[in-house]
């Protein structure tokens, strides 16, 4: 185990695919030839500033190898967030790495998704107001789906909660995108809050969630528990990721 969190193994140990380094975007690739579905990996935002290059994390690493493993391609773009304010630029390289998927041969183009991370769940709001046709399923683990409180105002684009509120109004709603969501027990208060107020919201408007619950899991459970708990919970999104990827 490292000293820090960056350091820190995944708590499982798939083998590890090729990986692919284009600029600020590395694939992560299965086995096999075909066009196969993938998932952009949004890691969490904001890093600590001394951080390393997530992608390079074993934590996002081993997410790349495990999708991998179960014959997606996935994607995770380099994303750096110091403040609240550079949430756009980090939105439109994730939109970036979509596309960069989307002409990649090995990829299906309309079968992707986007796993998205802790502070990176504020960028579902593009997704859940206006899907692209090609968007199969969103996921989000451990998510933080309303800006902090003791933040400056942000861009009201990165406010998730009513982002799916107004899909979901009955004049002009969006098609509704199933969403795989992983919560833990013991998260932070803020984050935890601000999940319970977005189930309430895809509640109200039907919009169909598949939870994986992490009881005894703290905020950042797939490093720091390395508990079976842990390591069925990860493999179960995953697999509701890939079953919303290959379903008709």
């Amino acid at each position: 185990m490292g000293n820090s969190f960056w350091e820190t193994q995944f708590v499982l140990d798939p083998p590890p695919a090729p990986v692919e380094r284009h600029g600020d975007v590395d694939l992560h690739l299965p086995t096999g030839d075909g066009r196969r579905p993938a998932v952009v990996v949004v890691h969490g935002v904001p890093g600590p500033p001394d951080a390393p290059d997530a992608r390079d994390w074993p934590l996002y690493r081993g997410y790349g190898a495990l999708l991998a493993e179960r014959g997606m391609v996935a994607a995770i773009p380099r994303l750096t967030v110091a403040h609240p304010d550079d949430l756009t630029t980090v939105a439109d390289r994730v939109a970036g790495t979509a596309d960069l998927l989307r002409a990649d041969p090995r990829v299906d183009p309309d079968r992707l998704a986007l796993w998205f991370f802790s502070g990176a769940g504020l960028l579902l709001g593009d997704w859940l107001r206006d899907p692209p046709r090609w968007l199969r399923g969103l996921a989000a683990t451990y998510p933080l789906l309303a800006p902090l409180a003791e933040w400056p105002p942000v861009d009201p684009r990165f406010h998730p909660i009513d982002a799916l509120d107004a899909a979901g109004a009955p004049v002009g709603a969006s098609r509704a995108v199933p969403l795989v969501l992983t919560r833990v027990g013991r998260d932070r208060p803020e984050v935890a809050s601000s999940a319970g107020a977005f189930l309430a919201v895809a509640t109200r408007h039907g919009t169909p969630v598949r939870i994986v619950d992490v009881p005894n899991g703290q905020h950042g459970f797939d490093a720091l528990d390395h508990t079976e708990e842990s390591r069925t919970a990860v493999r179960a999104a995953r697999d509701a990721l890939f079953d919303l990827l290959t379903s008709d």
